[in-house]
């Protein structure tokens, strides 16, 4: 496929891929932006008059006039992407719809189960319009079994995956992770399915449904908590800002903040000790192992006085330049902090993107391939922007009939 836009600059792994996005908010956009990353040319779908309600989301970017341009946040999760308007609970709108799915690759969608039935797009229909569609869904509680039908958000999969009940400080209650994972991790796995099933697809011609739960997605995300629970029958806590079963191993305060010191296993122990000074205390038979150090009342009585000894008269710079290559300190950056990080931006991590007249600088992509990298300057889609490129270049639609849809409201 070739559409003549300027947002497609350079072959990439997914080249001549295309994507019907018909998702809104972040599980779906995201997952499809990582896909424009790679090369696919996406074509995000949006009703005519009640677009992705995203874009309504703080900070707004200002024009070069000052007016709104657009949503910063929005911007985030749709750089690449085409823009195409189209009301698909509309006669018209449903055939044009089908002439899309017949010509694509993949789909994907975010909306609750049973809402792509209702428009008359079910998974059997689908299969019967282009038998070699991915169809990527990505919902709460997934396509199969008794909860599906249940509204769900990010903090829905949170609570309902168990990383809400194992977060936050001990011996009070649960809190809310303060990014939203549940939508997050639905996007990751959304995409590692659809380039599997796509990878299916070329080699057989057949496509298959991904089905993605927010829940599920949640659920591999607490690290020992379920077989601590299997194995062992313990329910995972609150434990703030410690280890289960490491130490020293979180957050210690130093003289402009805090830093992550992870120093637990007794090699790491030992050249913390050398780095900061006290090579004897490597081998103090109190603490010289880690089991040791990670008893309760030893932990408190001996190592986090030496913990303090270390941090409390240094900087976050200060203890991270001592630290180097030799031990696991890390400061603990505020954003601010993490923007201006020259390690991120050598590795381009923020980037600018087009959005209108203007930039908005965006957080970049985190996969680096050698032959073949992610693009990630693309412009940020206004609604229906490429009508015409979509329907009249890629579709093959008539002059005709796209005036007329135009003026229906279809489009």
């Amino acid at each position: 496929m070739h559409i003549d836009s300027g947002s497609i600059k350079r072959e990439n792994s997914l080249k001549g891929i295309v994507v019907i996005d018909v998702t809104r908010v972040v599980a779906g956009p995201y997952c499809a932006m990582m896909l424009a990353d790679l090369g696919a040319t996406v074509i995000k779908v949006e009703h005519p008059s009640d677009a992705d309600y995203v874009r309504s989301f703080p900070p707004q970017v200002k024009d070069v006039d000052g007016a709104d341009a657009g949503s910063a946040y929005f911007a985030q999760y749709n750089r690449h992407k085409l823009g195409a308007s189209l009301d698909l609970k509309h006669p018209e709108g449903k055939r044009l719809f089908r002439e899309l799915l017949a010509k694509a690759d993949i789909l994907i969608e975010n909306f609750r189960p049973g809402t792509m039935a209702k428009l008359g797009f079910d998974w059997e229909t689908i299969k019967s319009i282009n038998p070699r569609l991915i169809y990527t869904c990505i919902s709460g509680f997934g396509h199969e079994g008794p909860n599906t039908l249940r509204p769900s958000y990010d903090s829905t999969a949170q609570a309902a995956g168990g990383l809400w009940s194992m977060n936050g400080e001990r011996n009070q209650p649960p809190l809310r992770v303060g990014s939203i994972l549940g939508d997050l991790a639905a996007s990751f796995y959304a995409t590692i399915g659809t380039l599997a099933a796509l990878r299916e697809a070329e080699k057989s011609g057949i496509g298959q449904r991904v089905d993605i739960s927010q829940q599920d997605s949640v659920v591999t995300l607490t690290e020992s908590a379920i077989v601590n629970y299997t194995v062992a029958g313990k329910i995972a806590e609150p434990l703030g800002n410690e280890h289960p079963f490491a130490r020293p191993y979180g957050q210690y305060p130093c003289k402009d903040g805090y830093v992550f010191f992870g120093s637990y296993t007794d090699k790491l122990w030992r050249e913390s000790c050398i780095v900061f000074g006290e090579p004897e205390l490597a081998d103090d038979p109190e603490i010289d192992t880690m089991a040791k150090r990670f008893d309760d009342a030893i932990y408190e009585r001996r190592v986090k006085p030496i913990l303090a000894r270390w941090f409390s008269g240094r900087t976050k710079a200060e203890l991270e330049a001592l630290a180097g290559d030799r031990v696991a300190l890390t400061p603990i950056k505020q954003i601010d902090e993490v923007v201006t990080d020259p390690h991120l931006r050598e590795r381009e991590m923020f980037v600018q993107v087009p959005f209108g007249n203007v930039n908005v600088e965006v957080f970049g992509s985190p996969m680096k391939l050698s032959g073949t990298p992610p693009r990630t300057d693309g412009a940020v889609p206004q609604l229906g922007e490429h009508n015409r490129e979509v329907y009249l270049n890629w579709l093959g639609m008539d002059e005709e009939r796209f005036t007329m849809l135009r003026d229906q409201g279809v489009i």
